[in-house]
This record gives structure tokens, C-alpha cells and sequence, in this order.
């Protein structure tokens, strides 16, 4: 119980805290840094509590049901390696809010900025905590979205809008590939839970779709932690504010790539495809980014590049398939995490107190930020891997690999040390280039601010992580040795290898290794002093390959040129060419997928033809063969006769004894054919000549005739067969038989909307949303002529002159339709009803008073929030399925019970019946809103409007 209680917190309260923060007023900075903070402590509070059952090799869980006929359940899991990302998630999240309460202006929108904080910490804990590799992809994607909102929260700066869309781009593309590697990956295991995927390796690497899921996982996992070849979004999402930077680059974004491959290498590991794609990406990526560090003269693209070589260096040893390595690959993503983030604080310090990070620009800074310069001086000398810090340990375990590369072809033996010679060197010269060039030299008096030492709270964060790279690197085994164990028994198990945290291993290789790159590191940043000196952009021997120029040129291939294409192949000015193709691929493809089987009629024995149905379809055939018919010459005969063949379509249902499908259709009818009507008056005029090289009017009618013809008889031969076979009894039985006794209602149909297929239907009003506003989006800048409406005070002449009688009828009716509306939405559950009809029917009551009284008088007596009301079905209907997962059952299951009145007698409650409210107001708010977008541009085209478009009735 206490594990699920401090699991679910662990992630519920950096959402719950998002949400808060969002609410608070813009000038409330302290509260906002209190609060977040508060949050992160808590979080991390959690995350240690959960700890104490863990640290013997024990695992946290908590399940709830989700579908468990698929294996997607809701797990929260934490090991020993969730618990250290989780802690570094947490605890460096803390430091950051602190950092970031003295860095970020007042002017800025600082609750926006907490809000995408939190809910992107919240989102990295769900990813640590995932013990479903489904929900796992669901956080992946989230940690996308939030970084993408903090890297452009400066969105009225041209490089954070650039660096947001290519971090999103990257990967974002890479959660795609991860979300199909890991379905083939829980088909492969006949599970998605992680346990059961953990205990699989064997099967997984012997299975013949293993190398398709392996390179997809790898795509998602790579693309995140940037690694070669899409390293080069990491440099762009400098332009995000540094407290973010910092935390990004240390402890939760890039680092989310090498959690994957830690936390699925006892899996997908032991192999050589593994070997080949990891480690070569790695090792490359350690070189060059190390490489292009040393010639950045902004700190943190210094920084940047440094955290890219470093992910390098950690993906190299996750690719050796080494158990020793495994070791040094978890050790050094702690040890990273400490002087990455102190040292982008140190760097946004130099930039908030100087006003530039350009190193050209810097110099001597040591006289004016004595305690700002020790600081950065330790933890860039912890990057460097100087002796008696934590990176020099980590750095070591590397060298001792690379020398050994016990999972390595033998001829790879003779690279791999010097390529690690060669990448600790440039370490030391770009690390010597961070505080030899900002805080060493002659005093300079060229700065836009006049440098001084920054609050004392704000360098507090990088006194505690510079004291941890001390500490760590003094006494590694009684600081963090019982973490890293933990961490490392859990991926290995039984496979643990023996290994020491000493600082002392006497003279061997691996120490030669570490004296020779910091000697030669030295002297190469002496020898490149001149280049650097000179202040020459770009980065020698590397001038062509820029990734973020082929980046751009990528997508403008794909989003100009490609798009260009296919505009042409398949663009018209009007929509029915697409239609025309849409339906021609349908068919198609229904007839590719029924060639193998064949279509035969079934068993099933037809009865007569009844004349009354006969009569009613006559009618209704004839209703739709005239609307194509006036289609050509009148169009609005055309919606009438259209709406008649979907009156008798209503009578249909109503026949067949389907009263639900019956109303439904008729409040679909109304409703669409009134926003037909509404859209009408802007269609161009038909075109009926054809110019040269195309078909005449004649002929185009004919084939449109045989396509609808071709069509419509194949969906009715489909229909046919499927009805003229015996249903399985046990799906109709089974619902018939559960509706009451399971959903406690006995209006079938309600119930399976609302209870046992609820989850579809969430889906269903989601879309409407979506559309919704889409609709009103397409609308908003649209501007109909002026000679085609009239002016607005013509059209309420109009409907005085025509509609007054009519009017006054159509005021009086609203609040009898409004209680209809309430009526069958109470009544849905039981009876012919629910929550879409009566928001059809509520809508229809402010489709009438726009007919009767205009816009105009709309807005000034009845105030209608499409939005909120939209807002608030989704988010109640979503709450009450989040009900049922607090009661521990499976998402939306329902509840119903009597509630017993007295003498009024007793009141079923149901809370499907919460569900159906959900669904009426978010079907109501869709509508409304599709309606204003529509009628408003009779009013809207004829004033000065604003760019964005205002819904009447509030700020909506």
C-alpha cells in the first residue's frame, strides 16, 4: 500500500504542481519557486521512502488494470537503476528551481515557465517509473512535448523557435520509431509488461524479428540522447534559458536515451548487431563532440558539445556488451549529472552577471567572481577527469575498458584505447578552455554589464553539486558506492562482476592513460591558442559537416519541394478530386482485402418485402438521386432533399425498433443541415466548362455516376453478406444480459457507450473536439465577400421583416428545448437518450435563436462559452475513468447503486451517468463553437477585425 501511495506521488505531484503553478499570477515569483520547489522535495522525499525496500535487490510495484485482455495496465516500477534517475530527476530538478528562482526576470512569464518545468519533471519520473513499456513510449513522447515548450519558451526569439521545432522534430521521430520497436518487441514476448520483458533475453535475441526491433529502439534511444548521426539538435536547444539547459543536459532529457539501453540491456545486449550500432555510434560521437567542443566560443555550446561527447563516451560502454562496462556506463551517468549541471550554472552566472557568454569577450573574470570562478574551476577539472574527483574515477573505469574491450573483435582492441586517449585529451583542452578563457587574463572592461558575484542562494545549486564531485571523488565507496550497486545489481542480477570505487589502483595502464591526456591535453590548448585567440568561426576540418545545415536542408526537401510534388500530382481548387480519390481507395482497397475470401451470401433465409419500407425508401432513393441531380443547378434543393433522405433514414431506425439510432440521426440531420445552410452562401459558383485538355461537365458526371454507383453496390453486396449470416450469439447475449446487471441501466445502447466500450467513446468526443477546433481555426481569418452577405444591419432588417412572428416563437421555445435536452440526458441511461443526443438537442436550441434574432443578439443575451464547455466535458468525462483507476478496477469501469430517498423512494446513481455529462457538454461546446465559426462570418467580414478571432460571449 505504501509503495503504490509513494509511486503514484512520485509522479502525480509534479503534475498536480504544473497545474497549480499555471494558476498562479505573474508577479508571484517567490511563490512559483516555493512551490515548485516544494514539489521537487517531495518528489525526491518519494522517491527516498521507496528506497529502503529496494536497496536489498527488491523491486516497488504497483499495478492497475487498464486492459488487461492486451496487456496494457497501468505500472509503476522502480529498481535500483529507476531509483538513481529518479533521485537525479528529482533532486537536481530541486537545485534547478532554486537556480532558476534568481536567474529568470521578472518580466518574464515566470508561472508558464515553473508549469512546463514541472510537468516536463513529471514526465521524465513517469518515463523512470514505467513498469509497462507501452506507458513507457506514452512518457517518452511527453519529455518531448515539454522539452519542446521549455527549449522555445522565449518564443519571440527566432533560435529558440528553431532549436524547440528541431529537438521536437528529432525526437519526436525517434519516439515513433521507439513506440514500433516496442510493440514488436511485447509481440516478440507476448507481453508489454517490463518484468515479463526482463525475463525474456534469451527468446527476444533468439526471435527472428529481433533485429527490426532492436535497430527501431535503438532509432528512439539514439535520437534522444543525441548521438551520431543526430547529434546535432542538442547545440540548437542551447537556445532555452540556462536553468533549463542545465537540466536537460544533466540529469533528464539526453539521459533518457541511456536509461533505455541500461534498462533493456539485459535483453537486447550480447549481441553483435548490438556491438556494431551502439558502440560505433557512441565512439564517434565521444570524437567528435569533444572535438567541436574545443572550438565553440559560447559557453554552453562549449557545454553542449562537451554533454554530447560525454553521452558518447556512456553509449560507447552501454555498446560493449560488458558487464564491467555496464558499471563504468552507470557510474559516469551519475558523475555526469553533478558537473554538467554546476557547470551550465556557473556558465548562465557568467552570462546573468556579464550579459554575454561569448568566451572571446571574457577574461579575467577570476578578480570580480572569485567564489563563481573556484566553483567552475572544480567542476570543469571533474569533466577533465583530474585526480581526487568524481570524474577522474568514472573516467578511469573507461580507460580500464577500452583497454580490455573484452566484447570487442580483436582487431578493435588496437582502437579503442587511443580513441579514449585521444577523447580524454580533448576533454582537457576544452575544459582548460572554459576557465583559462572566462575567468583567467587581463581584466576586460568590454562587457554589457559590469561582472560581479551573483545572490548567494543562486550559487548555493553549484555548491552542493561541486561538493558532491569532491566528496565522490574522495571517498567514491562510502558516498555513492551503495547507490551504484543497487543500480548495477538490478540491471545484472546474478551477473553482477566484482569491482572497486578505489581511489588508488597503484601504477597500471588506465592511470598512465589519465596522466598522458592531461599532460597532452595542456599542451594542445597551448598550442591552439593562436586559433582560438583569433576568434575563426566554424570548427576546423568539420566546415561541411554541419548537421543543422542538413538538417534545414531536409526539411525544406520535405516540406517545400516533396510537398511541392505531391501539390501537383494530387491538389484541385475544389474538394472533389479528393473526395473522388478517397472513395476510389476505399473501394479498392475493400475489394483487395475480399479477393483472397471471396463475398457469398450467407445461410440466413430472407423475409418478404415489407411495402411500407418499400414506400418510405422509394421516397428516400428518390430524395437522394434528386439532390445529386440539383446539385447541378440548385443547391439549396439539393440540402433539402438530402435532409429527406436522411428523415427517412430516421424512420428506418425507427422501424427496425433502434429509438436511440433513430433520434440521434434526426439531431444530426437538423443540426447539419442548419451549418450546411449557414456555408452555402460561400461556395463559388459551379464551373461547367472545361477547359482545353479536360473533361467535359457531361463526362465528368457520368464517371462521378459510375464511381458512386460502383461503391454504393459493393458496400451494399458487403452489407448483405453480413447480414444474411448468423451473428455469434454470445456478443449481443452478452451485452444484453450485463447491461443492467454490470452498467446498471437498461438502455443498451447507452450502456455500451458509456460503460463497456467508454474508452472508445472518450476517444470519439476527443475528435470532435479536435475538429471543432479545427473548424474555427479554418474559419477565423476567413473573409467572405462583402456583395454576397449584405451589411449586418440589412440582415437583421431581414429578420425583422420576415421573422418576426417566427422569432418571438423560436425565444420562447429555448427554454423548453434546453429542458427536453436536460430530459433526455437524465433519462439516457435507461431509456432512448444519453449525453450526444441531448447535446445535440441543447444546440439546436442555439441554432434557433441564431436564426431568429442574428449574431448580434446572441451575443448580447446569451453568453455561451464553447471552450469551457468543451474543457470541461473532456476533462470530466477523462476524471471519472481516472475514478474507477483510484478504486482500483480497470479505467471508466462503472459504478451504480440506489440511493435510497425516504419516502421519495430509491434513486438509481450511476457514474457512467458523470461520463454522459462529460460527453453532453463537450458535444454541445463542439457544436456551438462550429456554429459561431460559420455565422460569424456574415458580421465579422464587415468590420475590422482582429487577426485572432473572438468568441462571443467571453475570452474563449
Amino acid at each position: 500500500m505504501h509503495d503504490a501511495l509513494y509511486l503514484s506521488a512520485a509522479i502525480a505531484l509534479p503534475y498536480l504542481g504544473a497545474l497549480v503553478a499555471a494558476l498562479l499570477p505573474a508577479n508571484a515569483r517567490n511563490l512559483e519557486a516555493w512551490l515548485a520547489g516544494g514539489v521537487a522535495l517531495l518528489s525526491l522525499v518519494m522517491v527516498w521512502l521507496l528506497y529502503a525496500g529496494i536497496a536489498d535487490g527488491g523491486v516497488a510495484r504497483f499495478e492497475i488494470p487498464w486492459v488487461p485482455e492486451l496487456g496494457l495496465n497501468l505500472v509503476l516500477r522502480m529498481d535500483g537503476l529507476a531509483s538513481v534517475f529518479a533521485a537525479m530527476v528529482a533532486g537536481i530538478g530541486f537545485l534547478v528551481v532554486l537556480y532558476a528562482r534568481y536567474y529568470m526576470s521578472p518580466d518574464d512569464p515566470i508561472p508558464r515557465f515553473f508549469a512546463f518545468l514541472l510537468a516536463f519533471m513529471g514526465s521524465m519520473m513517469g518515463l523512470v517509473l514505467s513498469g509497462n513499456i507501452i506507458q513507457l513510449v506514452f512518457f517518452w513522447e511527453l519529455t518531448s512535448l515539454f522539452s519542446f515548450l521549455l527549449i522555445g519558451y522565449w518564443q519571440h526569439a527566432a533560435p529558440a523557435r528553431d532549436g524547440a521545432r528541431m529537438a521536437l522534430t528529432i525526437t519526436a521521430t525517434g519516439g515513433l520509431a521507439l513506440f514500433a520497436g516496442m510493440l514488436l518487441l511485447g509481440h516478440i514476448v507476448g507481453s508489454y509488461d517490463l518484468d515479463v520483458v526482463l525475463a525474456a533475453g534469451d527468446a527476444i535475441r533468439a526471435h527472428a524479428l529481433y533485429l527490426p526491433m532492436l535497430v527501431l529502439v535503438l532509432l528512439g534511444a539514439l535520437t534522444k540522447s543525441a548521438q551520431f548521426p543526430f547529434h546535432f539538435w542538442l547545440p540548437q536547444a542551447m537556445a532555452a534559458p540556462t536553468p533549463v539547459s542545465a537540466y536537460l543536459h544533466s540529469a533528464t532529457l539526453v539521459k533518457a536515451g541511456i536509461f533505455l539501453m541500461a534498462r533493456l540491456w539485459p535483453v537486447l545486449a550480447g549481441t553483435d548487431a548490438w556491438f556494431w550500432i551502439v558502440s560505433t555510434s557512441g565512439l564517434i560521437t565521444l570524437l567528435v563532440g569533444a572535438y567541436v567542443a574545443i572550438f565553440q566560443h559560447d559557453l554552453k555550446a562549449l557545454l553542449a558539445y562537451s554533454t554530447i561527447s560525454h553521452l558518447g563516451l556512456i553509449t560507447l560502454l552501454l555498446g560493449l556488451n560488458s558487464e564491467l562496462a555496464m558499471v563504468a556506463a552507470i557510474f559516469h551517468t551519475m558523475n555526469h549529472a553533478t558537473f554538467k549541471a554546476s557547470l551550465f550554472m556557473a556558465a548562465g552566472i557568467i552570462d546573468h552577471e556579464t550579459g554575454t557568454r561569448d568566451i572571446r569577450r571574457l577574461s579575467g573574470l577570476n578578480e570580480t567572481m572569485p567564489f563563481t570562478a573556484r566553483l567552475a574551476l572544480v567542476a570543469a577539472a571533474a569533466m577533465a577527469g583530474v585526480p581526487l574527483l568524481n570524474g577522474f574515477i568514472s573516467k578511469e573505469m573507461f580507460f580500464t575498458e577500452a583497454v580490455s574491450a573484452a566484447g570487442a573483435p580483436t582487431w578493435l582492441h588496437g582502437i579503442l584505447p587511443g580513441a579514449a586517449l585521444l577523447a580524454g585529451i580533448f576533454a582537457v583542452t576544452y575544459s582548460l578552455r572554459f576557465i583559462h578563457g572566462a575567468f583567467f587574463g587581463p581584466v576586460t572592461a568590454d562587457l554589457p554589464r559590469t561582472p560581479h558575484e551573483p545572490p548567494q542562494f543562486m550559487r548555493v545549486p553549484v555548491e552542493v553539486l561541486v561538493f558532491g564531485c569532491m566528496v565522490v571523488g574522495i571517498l567514491p565507496a562510502a558516498t555513492i558506492g551503495p547507490f551504484l550497486a543497487v543500480a548495477v545489481r538490478s540491471v545484472l542480477g546474478d551477473s553482477t562482476p566484482d569491482y572497486s570505487l578505489a581511489v588508488w589502483h597503484g601504477v597500471n595502464l588506465p592511470l598512465v592513460m589519465s596522466l598522458i591526456a592531461l599532460a597532452a591535453g595542456v599542451l594542445l590548448y597551448r598550442l591552439l591558442q593562436p586559433h582560438l585567440r583569433a576568434g575563426v568561426d566554424g570548427t576546423p576540418l568539420l566546415r561541411g559537416l554541419d548537421g543543422r545545415r542538413i538538417f534545414d536542408q531536409v526539411m525544406v526537401f520535405l516540406s517545400w519541394r516533396f510537398a511541392r510534388t505531391l501539390e501537383r500530382l494530387l491538389h484541385t481548387a475544389g474538394l472533389q478530386m479528393q473526395l473522388r480519390l478517397l472513395v476510389c481507395v476505399s473501394f479498392a482497397a475493400a475489394v483487395l482485402a475480399l479477393l483472397p475470401y471471396g463475398l457469398r451470401a450467407g445461410d440466413v433465409s430472407l423475409t418478404g418485402i415489407d411495402p411500407v419500407v418499400a414506400l418510405m425508401w422509394t421516397v428516400g432513393g428518390a430524395c437522394a438521386i434528386g439532390a445529386a441531380y440539383q446539385a447541378k443547378y440548385h443547391r439549396l434543393a439539393a440540402l433539402i432533399l438530402l435532409g429527406g433522405a436522411g428523415l427517412v433514414t430516421c424512420l428506418t431506425f425507427v422501424w427496425f425498433s433502434a429509438p436511440d439510432l433513430a433520434l440521434t440521426q434526426l439531431l444530426v440531420e437538423v443540426v447539419t443541415t442548419v451549418l450546411l445552410l449557414l456555408g452555402l452562401r460561400w461556395l463559388p459558383k459551379r464551373q461547367e466548362s472545361a477547359g482545353p485538355g479536360h473533361m467535359s461537365a457531361r463526362l465528368r458526371r457520368y464517371r462521378d455516376f459510375g464511381i458512386a454507383v460502383a461503391a454504393g453496390a459493393g458496400l451494399t453486396a458487403i452489407s448483405y453478406a453480413t447480414m444474411t449470416r448468423a451473428s455469434p450469439e454470445g456478443i449481443s447475449r452478452a451485452f444484453l444480459e450485463r447491461a443492467y446487471t454490470e452498467g446498471g441501466g437498461t438502455n443498451v445502447v447507452n450502456v455500451i457507450l458509456v460503460d463497456f466500450r467508454g474508452f472508445d467513446t472518450l476517444g470519439e468526443i476527443a475528435v470532435l473536439g479536435i475538429v471543432a477546433l479545427t473548424v474555427f481555426a479554418l474559419l477565423r481569418r476567413f473573409r467572405p465577400a462583402p456583395e454576397s452577405i449584405g451589411t449586418p444591419d440589412q440582415q437583421q432588417g431581414e429578420a425583422r421583416d420576415w421573422l418576426l412572428v417566427p422569432a418571438v416563437l423560436m425565444r420562447l421555445m429555448f427554454p423548453v428545448i434546453c429542458l427536453v435536452a436536460l430530459y433526455l440526458l437524465l433519462r439516457g441511461h435507461d431509456l432512448p437518450g444519453g449525453g450526444f443526443a441531448a447535446g445535440l438537442m441543447a444546440s439546436v436550441a442555439i441554432l434557433l435563436q441564431y436564426m431568429a434574432g442574428g449574431t448580434r443578439w446572441v451575443e448580447d443575451h446569451l453568453r455561451v462559452h464553447p471552450l469551457r464547455w468543451m474543457g470541461a466535458g473532456l476533462l470530466l468525462a477523462a476524471l471519472t475513468g481516472a475514478g474507477a483507476l483510484v478504486a482500483g478496477v480497470p479505467f471508466l469501469t462503472s459504478y451504480f447503486a440506489y440511493a435510497d430517498l425516504g419516502w421519495f423512494g430509491k434513486l438509481p446513481v450511476a457514474s457512467a451517468m458523470l461520463f454522459d455529462i462529460g460527453v453532453f457538454a463537450l458535444v454541445f461546446g463542439a457544436t456551438v463553437l462550429m456554429l459561431i465559426a460559420i455565422a460569424h462570418q456574415s458580421v465579422r467580414s464587415q468590420r475590422a477585425a482582429p487577426p485572432v478571432a473572438q468568441i462571443p460571449g467571453g475570452d474563449d
